[in-house]
Formats: C-alpha cells, structure tokens, sequence
C-alpha cells in the first residue's frame, strides 16, 4: 500500500505530505483546488513522462517520492531481486525532475529507468483515471477476471508448465524438419563427396609421407651415386679411410705405454675407426635400397595429384584435415538416416504433450464457461447501482489455438442502453462507464486477486444519489482487504471514508507577492461533518444537510447489500 506521498514543487503545489491509510482514503474539493495536480505528481512515480510545463518554479527541482509497504509480496520481491534493489518491506519510490528539464527515478535510492519504474508500479498501485481505464478492454485482464472467479490457479500452473514444454517439443520438431529438408537438399551432394574421399582411401599422413618418398625416387641417381662414391672412399679405394685409421693404430700401438696421452688417443682413433666402419656398411644398404623406379614415380605422383585436388576442393592442407572432412560428411550422411526416427519420436511426444494440453486447457475452458452468467448476472445488478440501470455486460468466449493460459479467448461486450447491440468494451464505454464498470468487476474478483493499491479519479463522473451512495458501498467493501484511493465530488462517497483528505487553495506571500499554492489535510471528524454538509447543500449548509452529513459519517459499517452478490464466488 501507498503509506506516504512526498510532492515538492510540483505545478502550485510547493510542499506537501500525505499520510493515507490503509483502508479507503478519500479526496475531495472544489473543482480546480488541485486535485488531479496530486494525481499528476502521482503518475510521475508511477513510471509516467515528465511534463516541463508542471515546474513552476524554475529555480529548484522537483521531487515526488513515495513510500509503499509491499507486504513482502512474492511478486515484488521477484523484481527487486531481478533488477538487484535493494528493499525488504517498505518500497521508496522518487523522482526527480531537474531546473534543466532532466528527469531521474530512483528505487530505495539506487537509479533506474522509466521502464523498470513502471513494471514495479504496477504491481503497487492499480491506478484508474477518468478516460484511462484502458486495462479493462484488454483480453488478458477480462481472460483472468473469469480464472480468478473460477478459482483456475492451480490449473493454469499445470498448463504453462506442459505449454511450455509443447512448445518446446513443436519448436525441436519442426528444426528437425527444416535440418531435414536442408540434408535432403545436400544429400546427393554429400553423399558424391564421400564416395569420391572414401574410394581415394587415404591413411593417416599419407600425402605427407607419398611427398617425401616421391622426393626421394626423383633423386635415385644422384643419391645413389653419392652413396657408392662415399663407400668407395670409406672401404675400397686404393687408400681406404676405414683401413688408414687401421695403420695409424698400428704405428701408434707400440708406444702407447711411454706417454700419458696416447692411450686416450689410440682409443679415440679405435673408436673413430669402427664407427666409419658401420658408416660404411649402412652406406652400402641404404644404396642397396636406392634405385629409380620410373613406374612408382608415375604412381606416387597420380596418388599425390589427387590428394592435392581433394585438399584444394575442401580447403584443406594435410591429410588430417581431408580425412576430418570425410567423417564429417559421413555423419551427415548418418543423420539423414537417423533424423526421420528422431523426427517420429519428437512427434509422437508432441502429440502426446497436445493430448495432456487439450484436457488441461478444457479443465480450465469449462470452470471459465461456468462463471459466465454468473459474472454477467451480477455485474449487471452492480452496474444498476452504480447508476447504469440500462448498462448490460455480455461475455464472449471463443476456443482457438492453444496459448500461455489456455485455448480461450474472452471478450466483454457492453451495451449501454439496452440496444441489444453489444459491442467489444474498448470501443463503445464511456470514460465514467468504464471506472464503474472496472469497479463493478474487481469488486467481485478482488476477494481471489491480490490486488495492489486501487486508485479511483473521479470514478463519480455522471451520477449523484443512491448511485452514488452503491458506488460508496463497493468501495468501502473492497477496501476491507486493501488499499483504496478515491477522488470524489460526491458526499454519499465521501462519508464512507476510513480517512478523509481535503484540497483547497492558499494564497501565501513569496517575494513579497501573493501566490497561489495548493495543499492538503486530513480531516478531523467535525471537518468532515462541515466538509460533507457544504457538498451537499453549498457553501452555507443548512441544518438539514448538517444532520445528514452526520448520519453519513456515523453511518460508516459496510453495508452488506453487496454480500449475496458476492456469495459463491
């Protein structure tokens, strides 16, 4: 609930403070004393654009902050948690709007946008102004009226929870299906790319290896020759190397004893001596091995041709990657196979999560269609109260798709004058039709919604006696369980009052100039006896009125002429 409303300098308002309760608060006075001015400074903080043409006062800013306690409703925390505000059970909500024309809003003190600001908003304050009663020809609200009088919830938790999951699987089956018509489209071409890569055959690093042998068989000769002319040299020459080290042994051996160094050096020239002759040797095989093969050159070469054509057509540039791109299209291939078993299985569970939607949506379908006369019945007794005796509310409801509440769409059709022309709410209602008519209906659903804070703007528009006096009782009613803010020109209104605020004008020097301001109080229970008797009678009341002004406030118990409305419900 709204506990306080802070509002500085703000169109003629220079400061001012309201304290509401938590029952039904009402406003009055004069025409023009300021009234929707505090309405209008209450839309700032409601998330509403800012308008230059409220500041008055140039000089200094303006601020309107407002105090809610929030009950510690789920819905609220959710938000605050979601957007990392800090707050527990009391909600500050400010704006401020800068000399400059620059406007700021803050939650508990930490900056946010107009958006964030007016999410949370709505789940404070439900605020309806003469002419902006929009919300009631909107389908999802008149949908949800008949679900909180059918007493849906817990059905239509079940339901979004297999919607979503049906949506789910319809989303999943039908990629599979386009994923398959795409494979489809590739297949014949997928499949000639595979083939081509699996009659080539290639192993791991075998272009690689082909490159270096081929290499190799194209300098035979020349490796050949250089081997035989290294051997010769090493073991056959009329000097050979391996057989000179063999002599110089010899010649060193005998006076390995009589320096210090020589047997290091005799061992060196041993070792030096065999490994020449191993070299020898490995050069003799390794030559026995090399010899041109034009035959497996022309081979190597076609196999090296076609690896070198693979790679350049996939993009490729070793055999790894060739040999990737051919198991990659055999998994498409694969899953051409695979994805129409997997395409029957996704639509076997779609239709089986559209059968177990279907009961659920007509569980819900069939408590809606049950309240339908009921809630026509008895917003119809409302509306003659109210003062609409030839008003009539008509439900519409259509089965279609299925959606995120169910497969129903529900319209409220109304005709004012008993015409028998019913029209969509939206387009036919009045202004002040429309507040009594959202009156009329949240009355009777406001015992299964939490509803946050009702704010009425002149919802008396067209209408004065016992009309007037029902309009009273329903608010009175409704504020039973929760807030309610109501602006009224009617006394029958005003004396149900659990809290009566007055608007009037004074006239205060600033610069040594008379200026007007607006301001506020709340009355006293004599004030509002005087208060009363003037809207009844004028600005001198009679005693006539005095006595029924007083009847009016003493007279403040809920009626319960609304109760056998609300029986069953």
């Amino acid at each position: 609930m709204l506990s306080r409303l802070s509002i500085q300098n703000y169109a003629i308002i220079d400061e001012l403070e309201i304290d509401f309760s938590g029952r039904l608060n009402i406003i009055t006075g004069e025409t023009g004393a300021g009234k929707s001015i505090i309405m209008g400074a209450l839309g700032l903080i409601l998330g509403e654009r800012a308008d230059m043409s409220a500041l008055v006062n140039k000089a200094k800013k303006c601020v309107i902050e407002g105090s809610f306690q929030s009950g510690n409703k789920k819905n609220i925390r959710q938000f605050l948690k979601t957007h990392e505000l800090d707050g527990d059970e009391e909600v500050v909500v400010r704006r401020e709007i800068g000399a400059n024309g620059k406007s700021r809003a803050f939650i508990n003190d930490t900056p946010v946008n107009l958006s964030q600001l007016g999410e949370l908003s709505s789940l404070l304050v439900d605020l309806h102004q003469q002419f902006d009663t929009l919300e009631l020809g909107q389908a999802d609200f008149q949908r949800d009226v008949l679900d909180a009088l059918a007493g849906n919830g817990s059905l239509l938790d079940s339901y979004h929870t297999e919607y979503t999951q049906w949506v789910q699987l319809k989303r999943e089956t039908t990629g599979l299906k386009d994923q398959q018509v795409q494979f489809n489209k590739e297949a014949d071409y997928n499949r000639f790319q595979y083939s081509e890569l699996e009659e080539a055959a290639f192993k791991e690093n075998e272009l690689e290896e082909t490159d270096a042998t081929l290499k190799m068989l194209s300098h035979a000769e020349g490796i050949k020759q250089a081997l035989n002319k290294t051997y010769f040299e090493l073991k056959e020459s009329e000097s050979p190397l391996v057989q000179q080290l063999k002599v110089l042994l010899q010649h060193l051996q005998p006076f390995h004893t009589y320096h210090p160094d020589l047997p290091m050096l005799l061992e060196r020239l041993q070792s030096a001596q065999i490994e020449l002759q191993d070299i020898a040797d490995d050069v003799d095989r390794i030559s026995d091995h090399v010899n041109y093969d034009p035959e497996k050159i022309e081979q190597l070469n076609e196999r090296l041709s076609l690896g070198y054509k693979l790679q350049k057509k996939h993009g490729v540039n070793s055999t790894s990657e060739l040999l990737e791109v051919q198991r990659t299209l055999e998994e498409k291939l694969q899953a051409v196979l695979n994805i129409e078993e997997t395409i029957q299985q996704k639509e076997k569970a779609l239709a089986d999560s559209f059968a177990n939607l279907s009961k659920l949506a007509e569980k819900i379908s069939a408590a809606r269609r049950k309240q339908i006369k009921p809630l026509e019945e008895k917003v119809n007794k409302l509306l003659a109260q109210v003062g609409m005796p030839n008003a009539q509310l008509k439900t519409a409801m259509q089965t279609g798709e299925p959606g995120p509440a169910g497969h129903d769409t529900v319209e409220f059709l109304f005709d004012a004058n008993k015409s028998g022309q019913f029209q969509p709410v939206r387009k036919v209602a009045s202004g002040g039709e429309l507040s009594r008519l959202m009156l009329c209906i949240k009355s009777l659903v406001a015992r299964s919604i939490d509803l946050p804070t009702l704010i009425f703007d002149e919802i008396d528009t067209g209408i004065s006696g016992e009309a007037a006096r029902q309009v009273g009782i329903i608010l009175k009613e409704l504020a039973a369980q929760r807030q309610v803010i109501c602006i009224t020109h009617q006394p029958q209104i005003a004396g149900k009052a659990d809290a009566h605020f007055f608007v009037y004008k004074e006239i205060v020097k600033e610069s040594g100039k008379d200026t007007v301001k607006t301001n506020i109080r709340q009355l006293s229970t004599d004030e509002r006896i005087i208060t009363i008797a003037k809207m009844l009678s004028g600005e001198k009341p009679t005693a006539a009125a005095m006595e029924n002004a007083k009847e009016m406030i003493v007279n403040i118990a809920p009626e319960r002429v609304l109760a056998p409305l609300l029986w069953g419900f």
